[in-house]
């Protein structure tokens, strides 16, 4: 059964790294785990493509549509966001999901301090040009800085460019509270397919504790705390994360 893996901002494929090493370590396939990179985001931003929340629900259901049967998925950041959307629209393409981002989608939830700033006119556009028009050395500071691991840090900013900073505005701008109080209506959709949050408690960013837990009450899903590790928790902790997956999966196979 393939897992299909979706990642955030400002965030490339590489942010999976030393996750998905741990998961081969434990015996799965390397052919059965599968990166997709939302355009912008480590994958090249289409002429026309607007990059706004419904068009990577759109784009991210597209994708889903090539496999052969329903898969595991797993997203991270906006990614967690992204498999949520996809997943209250179409819980058909989809044996499982997997989200650590739930808590967005709670009518009480604020945007944090940054995805202010990149929603507000003039500042936002101000911030990702010095943001991802850094040297490379600033970048990776930048991500360490804000909690990522630093062997992933590097891989990362690599791909951050002047395209990722266009999709982070036009993204962050059509994700305002009440488009995402609207998308969460649905939220009870994704009860469709057995579903797991990923709790990390020291992850401030995603939703406070009891929001996440609301969501996934809503969600009919399970709920995996990681206590003690923040918002970049598989870079940090990948063989805990590992285990989080391949456990929830053998449920769904003892089931099966």
């Amino acid at each position: 059964m393939p897992a299909v893996f979706v990642h955030g901002n400002p965030e490339t494929a590489a942010v999976w790294d030393l996750l998905v090493a741990e998961l081969e370590a434990a015996g799965a396939a390397p052919a059965d785990l599968i990166r997709l990179s939302p355009p912008g985001f480590g994958a090249p931003l289409p002429d026309g493509f607007g990059a706004t929340v419904h068009e990577y629900r759109d784009w991210l259901i597209g994708e889903l549509t090539r496999f052969a049967e329903p898969i595991d998925l797993v997203g991270h950041d906006w990614g967690g966001g992204h498999v949520l959307n996809a997943v209250m629209s179409r819980p058909d393409l989809v044996r499982s999901w997997v989200s650590d981002t739930i808590g967005v989608y709670d009518p009480d939830y604020v945007w944090h301090e940054l995805a202010q700033r990149w929603q507000t006119p003039g500042v936002g556009e101000a911030d990702v040009a010095e943001r991802f028009g850094a040297p490379l050395e600033r970048r990776i500071a930048t991500l360490v800085e804000r909690g990522m691991g630093e062997a992933v840090a590097e891989r990362v900013a690599e791909g951050q460019n002047e395209a990722m900073g266009r999709a982070v505005i036009a993204l962050y701008t059509s994700a305002t509270r009440p488009v995402m109080n609207e998308l969460g209506r649905d939220l009870e959709n994704a009860a469709q397919r057995p579903g797991l949050v990923v709790l990390a408690t020291e992850d401030h960013v995603v939703g406070t504790v009891e929001q996440r837990r609301r969501g996934a009450l809503r969600a009919g899903a399970g709920v995996e705390v990681l206590d003690g590790l923040g918002h970049w928790w598989m870079t940090h902790d990948p063989r805990r994360g590992a285990e989080v997956l391949t456990r929830f999966w053998a449920s769904l196979d003892r089931v099966g």
